[in-house]
């Protein structure tokens, strides 16, 4: 396995109602410490999550999800978690917590670019 770096990802989720635990894929994000890569993607299905969730503030999702990319890139505007290292900000946007973005539990692997990891993830797990 030599040229292979380890790398952590989680699916981001959207969970209209935290009470009922149904989710919806929307984006991946994924670290890779050797590669000093840390990056999240989504895609909104408006109407797949209208017909989830009719309630659904597709606007505010969007600004959430935004927030999130941000944050993954330490981009300005990202606040003081945007700061942090990035193992930090990983680990800070993949806790638990109960809200309508959600992350799943976190995955190890082994890639070469991790980039294409991302994109591959995203296409198999979201698309």
């Amino acid at each position: 396995m030599q040229g292979k770096f380890l790398f952590e990802y989680a699916v981001i989720r959207v969970m209209p109602r935290v009470e009922r635990e149904e989710f919806i894929n929307v984006g991946i994000i994924l670290f890779c410490a050797k590669q000093k890569f840390l990056k999240s993607v989504f895609s909104l299905d408006e109407t797949r999550l209208k017909a989830f969730s009719a309630e659904i503030d597709l606007e505010e999702l969007k600004e959430n999800l935004c927030a999130f990319e941000r944050i993954s890139m330490s981009a300005k505007g990202s606040g003081p978690i945007g700061q942090y290292d990035q193992a930090s900000r990983f680990r800070w946007l993949t806790a638990t917590r109960s809200t309508v973005v959600q992350c799943s539990k976190v995955h190890p692997g082994f890639c070469d670019d991790a980039e294409e990891t991302l994109l591959r993830l995203h296409k198999e797990l979201v698309l």
